[in-house]
């Protein structure tokens, strides 16, 4: 009997682990067409305005998620996970584009260009952040189990940052380069937009 109550939380923590993974891959590929800047103060260099898209802020979960999944539930139940979140983001973008292409009422609140404009995310733009992200998580998983090996299942800090600090450096720098091959936002940005982002992600890596 405690067995099975036991397999039962499992699979509902399963559920919600997924469920928090796939909401914030899609809310990132929703949303990160906002830019904003926060102006902190650093050691050293004194006043730095921070930039970067709103779709980096849900980004960090979707690594503790898979971190957390890979540590409970083993690489394959993470993979199935990573397949999952693609798939949603695909489907996410078909509803999109089909909703961008039919005509808005003259008396819908949102007119047709205010919804391309905030939700029609081009071809390009998502290919890039699919990419980058199908194989920083894939990279996440693997590095994880690899330090969990070598460390015989020890230090879980340790092989849970360096799996998330790897895996989100290839992440920034690979959808960076693409967005700026595709236009989606110029080159002249791709240095302060990857040093902003990797120690953005490093931070959350560090937290979590």
């Amino acid at each position: 009997m405690k067995h099975h109550k036991n397999k039962i939380w499992q699979e509902r923590f399963y559920l919600i682990l997924a469920g928090i993974f796939i909401s914030s891959l899609v809310s990132c590929n929703l949303i990160f067409q906002k830019f904003f800047y926060i102006d902190i103060t650093l050691p050293f260099i004194g006043q730095y305005s921070f930039e970067q898209s709103v779709g980096l802020l849900p980004y960090p979960f979707t690594f503790l998620v898979t971190d957390i999944i890979s540590e409970i539930y083993g690489k394959k139940k993470a993979d199935q996970v990573v397949i999952s979140g693609l798939i949603a983001s695909l489907f996410m973008l078909l509803i999109i584009s089909i909703s961008d292409y039919v005509s808005a009422t003259s008396w819908s609140a949102i007119d047709d260009t205010t919804f391309s404009k905030v939700f029609g995310l081009s071809g390009a733009a998502v290919f890039a952040s699919m990419m980058a992200y199908l194989t920083a998580q894939f990279i996440d998983v693997r590095v994880f189990h690899f330090w969990k090996r070598l460390t015989k299942g020890k230090h879980l800090w340790l092989r849970n940052n360096a799996s998330t600090i790897f895996s989100q450096c290839i992440d920034t720098l690979s959808v960076l380069l693409l967005l700026c091959y595709f236009g989606v936002i110029p080159w002249d940005k791709l240095g302060i937009l990857f040093i902003n982002g990797f120690l953005f992600k490093v931070f959350f890596a560090a937290v979590d």
